[in-house]
């Protein structure tokens, strides 16, 4: 497998994660974001998005990271990263869509720039922007999780039960964001006792920012 991947990218976080739970090798390759090398050519050939992640698993070609997760979850089912009732399945996808498609495309690197550079906001509108569109989702997320922890079907010792599954994957790099942009984090408790257990895990540590080849 090969995943073309950037060390800030949330959404390859999300893969890194989830490649590193299943055991699965991968080789890593570099896009740097901040450089453009997402609008090259020779990237959107392999990706007409021209987003990360992509990843190539022989002839196969996948792009976004909730269907890349997917992907690998039913090829390589062991250990799972869904529930296996219906009821825990639509519960995990949820939650990894509230920070998928809710939180996390308000903040990424484009929006961010496109702030600055379109609408020539300043420095401190921007961060005030991130920490506003942070707080407003991380609250969602701690009702959802702090209010649904019905013995082993809902939040356990991981957003879901006592496994890592597909929302903590989305979870933790969010945690990441939050923090880098000093986001007061305090009032999700349930939110950050899962985030601590997750990175108690080789498979999260292994895949934070900080310990990727092309880490600045």
């Amino acid at each position: 497998m090969k995943l073309y991947t950037y060390f800030r990218s949330s959404a390859a976080f999300r893969v890194r994660i989830a490649l590193n739970l299943k055991g699965l090798a991968y080789e890593a390759a570099l896009v740097r974001l901040p450089r453009g090398e997402h609008r090259d050519p020779s990237y959107g050939a392999l990706n007409p998005q021209a987003l990360l992640p992509t990843l190539e698993d022989g002839g196969e070609r996948l792009t976004q990271s909730l269907a890349i997760i997917e992907y690998l979850e039913e090829r390589h089912p062991s250990p799972p990263l869904l529930p296996e009732d219906a009821p825990g399945r639509a519960r995990v996808r949820s939650l990894a869509m509230l920070v998928a498609c809710e939180i996390h495309p308000l903040n990424n690197l484009r929006v961010l720039q496109h702030l600055k550079r379109a609408l020539g906001q300043s420095q401190e509108q921007i961060d005030g922007w991130y920490r506003h569109w942070i707080a407003d989702g991380l609250a969602k997320l701690e009702a959802s999780l702090a209010g649904d922890k019905a013995g082993g079907k809902g939040t356990g010792k991981f957003c879901h039960g006592d496994a890592p599954t597909m929302a903590d994957c989305c979870l933790a790099p969010q945690i990441f964001n939050a923090q880098r942009y000093q986001c007061d984090t305090a009032p999700y408790p349930t939110t950050m006792r899962v985030f601590r257990q997750c990175m108690t895990l080789d498979a999260f540590d292994r895949a934070q920012p900080s310990k990727q080849p092309d880490a600045e």
